[in-house]
């Protein structure tokens, strides 16, 4: 719910350049990618129309479920990914990035990801990543990874949050306090019972 509030607050419904307020969700098969999908059913709920690509499904329980979750609400599956760049612009008002997050080898990145990869760093419409941009290390930016236009941290900036110049968001204020205290994390002081925040 925190992603999908940042996002709104990123990018409200009246501000979306397009007639129809359509979203692709990009979901990988790991931890960011249940996020796309949970992001994706809060979008419906909030009247943006998502659609998500979901390339590799896992076989964890709980990403299955977020997945009939998603069925269940109309929400549409793409069945490839088109690689026409103009297509996607053309279609879309913005991409969420959930595909490859802090667990991933960026340094090995295998089809079907590193072909999105090559896709996403073409096209117009705006993207949105989730806690770390598809193709960089959770340590620093990479060249081979992609440019988004808003970052939304989950819990705690990663390292390469700090080389990030675009709209950044810290979602999420679940860690406890000891934790906070081990890694001095000195994370921002949320305003009132907010669960998110523009650093």
């Amino acid at each position: 719910l925190p992603f999908s509030l940042s996002l709104h607050q990123a990018y409200p419904l009246a501000t979306l350049a397009k007639k129809q307020p359509t979203v692709l969700v990009i979901c990988g098969p790991d931890q960011n990618g249940s996020i796309g999908l949970v992001c994706a059913r809060y979008l419906r709920m909030f009247e943006y129309e998502p659609t998500i690509y979901h390339p590799k499904r896992s076989s964890q329980s709980l990403h299955q479920d977020f997945t009939v979750q998603c069925e269940k609400m109309d929400i549409p599956f793409l069945s490839y990914l088109p690689t026409e760049v103009q297509l996607i612009n053309d279609a879309y008002n913005l991409v969420i990035d959930a595909m490859l997050g802090p667990e991933a080898d960026h340094g090995n990145i295998k089809e079907p990801y590193s072909g999105i990869l090559v896709t996403l760093k073409q096209i117009k419409t705006p993207i949105v990543s989730v806690d770390v941009p598809s193709g960089w290390d959770v340590e620093e930016p990479s060249q081979d990874g992609i440019s988004p236009d808003v970052l939304i941290s989950l819990t705690a900036p990663k390292k390469c949050a700090m080389r990030f110049s675009g709209k950044h968001f810290l979602a999420g204020r679940f860690l406890p306090y000891d934790i906070q205290k081990k890694y001095e994390l000195n994370l921002p002081d949320y305003p009132g019972t907010d669960c998110l925040i523009e650093l």
